[in-house]
This record gives structure tokens, sequence and C-alpha cells, in this order.
């Protein structure tokens, strides 16, 4: 009996059969710990993914150009707390973890606030979730939170100040075949629709009876045009304000003339921009025919831009509009291309006169109406031809055009050819000085 005891104990220890499955048994717990993690870390992986949306969607949306804290902040005068931004980034994250089960949410704090031209909207979220595994390792909650921040540059504000030429070249046919039509039904082939009050034959008249458009007629619709460009255009009501001069009435009342004072009314503007005419003159050689005072024009507009501002609606940016055909025709003994024997200046426009704006920081956008070329007139010939001919006459190489373009603000130039018109060129830089003013800002 003791021989056959002993026998089976010594079998037993030696039998290795059932290893397997001890080694199976002790290894399954670390294993199912660590499936089950996973599990938990995946499932709040998925939900903290969600939660993140709704936060992104919450400060995104809640500073949209549509949304209420972005309107509200184009009234705001000083920095601060957007009190409905702040209930509508909450309500937009609440709208969108709706569905989300599986969790506990702590605590969502939205904050959007206006600092400068910058509105700020941050959602940061704090959440918990139990889990199913971890519990095995004294892990009963995984804490989940995030944030989300997005930043939108609100709209600048700016004071446009026009300056029209209206001077009587500005009479000259808008286009060649204009001009054509001028030449052919004048005595003298004269381009120019004078606006003579002297002469009951006056050229201005004629133009007018035969059909013919004049630049000054294209500058009037074109400025119309552009005060609906603007109203289409701005976010903020206000936000554009305009102010409309020109170079005066008559040769008799010559000077700066404030056609519209600066307003954000863009429809009262486009009523004004309808005055907008030809400077008149009482006979030839009134005021010795020198109705394009540049030097004077430009020091008065000057008086009339107060201080450039950083772009909000107490402190707006200054643009100078500039549209002209850029030929100076003024007493100058400064003249930069006098003739022999007079004191009588015409010449492209002096690029000095618009540094002095330059340096207070007021942009300057040009619009060059290009000086046609009018060989069969002995006055364009004379004073004109020497400085407005590049290889095939007027072109960009010409002084009036290189001058022109000096006087601008870098990016805010732009010459209308024969082929265009005044209207879509005076849109287009509008829409150049409002990106300016973004890039700049």
């Amino acid at each position: 009996m003791r021989a056959a005891l002993s026998t089976i104990i010594r079998r037993f220890v030696q039998d290795r059969r059932g290893n397997i499955a001890v080694i199976f048994a002790l290894a399954c717990v670390p294993l199912i710990t660590a499936v089950g993690c996973a599990v938990d870390y995946s499932r709040a992986t998925q939900t903290r993914a969600k939660l993140q949306a709704a936060a992104d969607a919450a400060s995104v949306g809640s500073i949209a150009k549509a949304s209420p804290a972005f309107k509200a902040a184009g009234t705001m005068t000083s920095d601060g707390s957007i009190s409905v931004g702040v209930t509508d980034a909450q309500n937009i994250f609440d709208a969108n973890r709706a569905n989300q089960t599986g969790y506990t949410l702590n605590s969502v704090t939205p904050t959007v606030v206006k600092t400068g031209s910058t509105v700020t909207s941050t959602v940061a979220f704090n959440a918990t979730m139990n889990t199913m595994f971890l519990g095995l390792i004294g892990k009963s909650a995984l804490t989940l939170s995030g944030t989300s921040k997005a930043t939108a540059s609100m709209p600048l504000y700016i004071d446009f100040y026009l300056l029209l030429d209206n001077s009587p070249s500005m009479g000259v046919g808008a286009t060649p075949t204009d001009v054509q039509t001028m030449v052919n039904n004048t005595s003298d082939k004269c381009a120019f629709a004078c606006h003579d009050l002297k002469d009951k034959n006056n050229y201005y008249d004629l133009a007018k009876k035969l059909g013919v458009t004049t630049r000054i007629d294209v500058l009037r619709t074109a400025t119309q045009s552009l005060m609906d460009t603007a109203s289409a255009t701005q976010t903020y009501s206000n936000q554009f304000r305009m102010a409309i001069y020109d170079f005066g009435g008559s040769a008799s009342t010559l000077g700066l003339r404030n056609l519209f004072s600066l307003s954000g009314s863009l429809s009262s503007a486009k009523s004004a921009a309808g005055n907008i005419d030809l400077m008149s003159v009482n006979g030839q050689n009134e005021n010795n025919d020198q109705d394009t005072a540049f030097t004077a024009i430009f020091p008065a507009i000057n008086g009339e831009i107060s201080s450039p501002g950083t772009g909000t609606s107490s402190s707006p940016l200054k643009y100078l509009f500039f549209v002209s055909d850029g030929v100076a025709d003024e007493s100058n003994t400064g003249c930069l291309k006098p003739l022999s024997g007079t004191t009588r200046c015409q010449s492209p426009l002096n690029a000095a006169l618009c540094k002095t704006m330059k340096d207070r920081g007021v942009k300057i956008a040009v619009l060059y109406t290009t000086y046609l070329a009018l060989p069969t007139n002995s006055w364009y010939m004379k004073w004109i031809a020497p400085f407005n001919t590049g290889p095939y006459g007027p072109s960009p190489n010409s002084e009036i055009a290189q001058n022109m373009q000096s006087c601008a603000s870098s990016g805010l130039y732009f010459e209308v050819s024969p082929t265009q018109g005044i209207s879509d060129a005076m849109n287009a830089l509008f829409k150049k000085a409002v990106a300016d003013a973004r890039i700049s800002g």
C-alpha cells in the first residue's frame, strides 16, 4: 500500500499535461484587463472627439459673419465681452451634442470677446465617462476635456474722400469714336465739349445733340454706381462714409468744391453724384484758361481729411479717391514742364503733392482716365503731346501715367484705357482699396 501511494505521488509530480490550463488561467487576468482598458479608452476617445466637434462648431459659428456676436461687435465703441455671442456659442454647442450619451458634462465655458478689430470665441468643456473595465485596476471614470478657439477679423471702417477732376479737359470724348465725332462736327476740329456760357452754340450742348458721351458724363454715372457697390459691400451700417469734391463749378469760382459732405448715407451720396458736371467757363481765356490747379486743390483736400484712425467705427481709416486725366493747367513758376516765355503750367501731376497726405497715413487710390491723343488739335500738340507719348502714343510710359501712378499708394492705381469703362474701373479700384485696408489693418 505504501509503495503504491508513493508511486502515485511521484507520477503526479512528474505529470506536466495540465500546465497549459493553469498558465492560460493566470494569463487571462491581465489580458482581459488590457482588452477592457482598450475598450474604455476607445469609447472615451470617440466621445471626446464628438464633444470637441461640438466645441469647434460653437467657436466658429458664434463669430460667423451673420452671427449676433459679429453684428454686435460692429456697434461696440470699446473692447469687451459680447454676451449675445456667449449665449449663441452655448446654444450651438448644446445642439451639436444633443444626441450623445454615455458621459456626464461637468461644464462648458464659452467666451466671446472683441479686442480691437478682432473677435475671438473660445469654448472649453469638461466631462466624465464611467468605465466598464478600468475599474478592475481602480479607475472608475475618465475625464474628457478640450478647448476650441476661433478668431474673426472685423470689417474695417473707411472714410472715402472722392476728388473728381471736372476741369474742361474732362469734356473730351470718352472713347476714340466720341472724339472723332466731335472732330468731324466742329469747324476747328475740337474734341472738347467746352461748357462756354458765352457761346450759345457751345460744344457742350453740341456734344449732347450728337449723342457724344464725354469723360465727365461717364464719371458722373460711375460715381453713382460706386455708391451702389459700397452699399452692397459693407457689412455694417455706416462702415463706408463718402465725401465728394470737384475742382469748382465754374472757372470764376475755381477751387475745391464740396458736392457732398462726409456721410454714411450712401443713397444720399448717390443722389449728390448726379450733380457732377463739367466746369463752365464764361468765354474763352477766362482765368487764362488755367482751370486745373493741382497745386491749390491738393493742399485744400488735405485740409478736409482728418487724421486717419485704426479702422474702428470711432476711428476710421482715410482714403482719398482721386479721378483725373492727370494734367495740371495753372500758373505755377515751379512747373514740371515749363514752356519758355510763359508762366502758364500745363504738365503732368506733381506727385510730391500727394506725399504730404501719404505721410499722414492717408491712402491715395488713383484712377487715371487716359489722356487720349488729339493729333488734329494744335493746342494739344504744342502743350500736351511732348509728355504724353510713349513709343506708340499715350501709354503707361507717358509721364502723365507715370506721375499718376507715383501719386497712388502701393497697389491702388488703375488706368482706364479707351476700351474700358470708367464705372467698372472705379468699382474695381474701390474693391482693391477695401482689400488693401484689410491687409494693412
